[in-house]
């Protein structure tokens, strides 16, 4: 467990200073043992890239230090960032809030898939992850 559950507050708590640091609004947050969804809005002044690299870097360089994560030796190159409708969001709020019991049923690395499909994204999937 790269990303243990004992110290997954403190991890979250800390991702939201980062994202209120770069004037956007975190909506929520959560975690699995090896890896993170994170909804927020995005501020205009600020592109992605540098969003989620800014959230790399700080939170792992805090994880490190913080001797709460012994097995975390940081984060995979990749990400994904998926864009929302309004209408969508307290569906999205829900589903991170219960992404422990939803991995239960199916795997990351499935869902990523699948979400890479639903929304026309093509890949080869011999680079996922």
């Amino acid at each position: 467990m790269t990303l243990s559950e004992n110290h997954e507050t403190d991890l979250h708590k800390y991702i939201w200073g980062i994202v209120t640091k770069h004037k956007c609004k975190l909506y929520r947050v959560n975690s699995m043992p090896d890896h993170i969804h994170i909804f927020s809005d995005l501020h205009p002044g600020i592109c992605l890239s540098d969003f989620v690299k800014n959230i790399k870097v700080a939170s792992s360089i805090w994880m490190k230090n913080s001797g709460k994560f012994p097995l975390f030796y940081g984060w995979q190159d990749a990400y994904a960032a998926f864009t929302y409708s309004v209408r969508e969001k307290d569906m999205i709020i829900n589903y991170i809030k219960n992404q422990k019991e939803h991995h239960k049923k199916e795997s990351f690395f499935d869902e990523y898939k699948r979400l890479l499909v639903e929304n026309g994204i093509a890949f080869d999937e011999k680079y996922l992850l």
